[in-house]
């Protein structure tokens, strides 16, 4: 393993603090707890998510205006307590209620009940969207329904919501018809290593196959085949989302192609047009879209494919401001 940090067991503090003095124009960091500048004077719902590191850009690249006021970071892979996730949300709260994103992962959602507990106990007004976009690939596999990078694009669509003076029952409203009409699947081609101790997420790398419907910390799932070229595997892949979210001619849609950490953008490129090829050969219109590396695993080669079925409400919250360290719309 070649990675250029000081200590195994500072990694994550020591991260945070470069992140804070990276972008302290946009943010600031306490501990593990990363505040968007804009929540000083926010008079409105707050959205705050959390999860755990090693997963850069995502999530603390996305906490600014228009998008995250509060991000909780922890641990390498792990979710921080709920007790931190709780801190949190009293410090976002403005007096309008606090939406809590949870990916859905045993850790986050552990976390996020915790935390949610303790809210309601201290009498705060908060809701609560879990994301778990993924969708099997193997018809005889696990229906998983991991959290994967389509939360990202909801953290904007939520926080427009809430910019707009909606209540928090509307702006929970919009963030889980939000969920409710993305589909995401991953692809790996090799595999991460734990930045503390080198471990391999497995043997993936040692082969000339490709793993389809794989977690993305290596979790079990997916279904091994053959390295595929871009077009051939937008072929098996965009099918199956299309599919699960009954997309018919004249549909607008969203698409991110969501690099995993080692996958070149030329290759992600190559890969959202052969989508966005796919999608308009169906009558589909992509009206919207990311590209890039947004929630990796550290090193690993591959890439998340999300689709998400929009409507003019979706479009509209879209195209609203936003500046976030790795995220910006005028």
């Amino acid at each position: 393993m070649k990675k250029f940090i000081n200590s195994q067991e500072t990694i994550t503090d020591e991260e945070l603090v470069g992140f804070g003095l990276a972008y302290g124009d946009v943010l600031t960091v306490d501990g593990h707890t990363v505040v968007s500048r804009a929540l000083a004077d926010a008079d409105r719902v707050t959205v705050v998510t959390y999860g755990g590191s090693g997963h850069e850009p995502a999530q603390k690249g996305f906490v600014g205006p228009g998008m995250l006021d509060i991000q909780v970071d922890g641990d390498i892979f792990a979710a921080p307590n709920g007790a931190a996730v709780f801190e949190a949300m009293k410090l976002a709260d403005k007096g309008h209620g606090v939406l809590l994103l949870t990916l859905n992962y045993a850790g986050d959602q552990l976390a996020g009940k915790q935390a949610m507990k303790l809210a309601k106990k201290a009498g705060m007004e908060v809701r609560q969207v879990v994301t778990g976009e993924e969708i099997k690939y193997d018809p005889e596999g696990e229906d998983n329904q991991r959290g994967l990078a389509g939360a990202v694009p909801l953290y904007h669509i939520a926080a427009a919501a809430a910019a707009e003076g909606k209540t928090l029952d509307e702006v929970a409203e919009i963030a889980q018809r939000y969920a409710d009409n993305m589909a995401s699947i991953t692809v790996k081609s090799t595999d991460a290593t734990h930045p503390q101790n080198g471990m391999s997420f497995g043997d993936l790398g040692e082969t000339d196959q490709m793993e389809i419907g794989a977690g993305q910390h290596g979790e079990g799932g997916g279904v091994r085949v053959p390295m595929a070229s871009s077009k051939e595997t937008v072929g098996l892949i965009a099918p199956k989302l299309v599919e699960h979210l009954g997309l018919q001619k004249g549909d607008k849609a969203f698409v991110m192609i969501n690099g995993c950490g080692a996958t070149t953008m030329m290759e992600q490129l190559i890969l959202f047009k052969d989508t966005v090829e796919y999608l308009q050969g169906l009558g589909v219109e992509v009206v919207a879209n990311m590209v890039g590396e947004i929630l990796t695993v550290q090193e690993a080669g591959g890439f998340q494919m999300n689709i998400a079925k929009w409507d003019d409400e979706f479009l509209r919250l879209w195209n609203t401001p936003a500046h976030t360290p790795v995220f910006f719309k005028e």
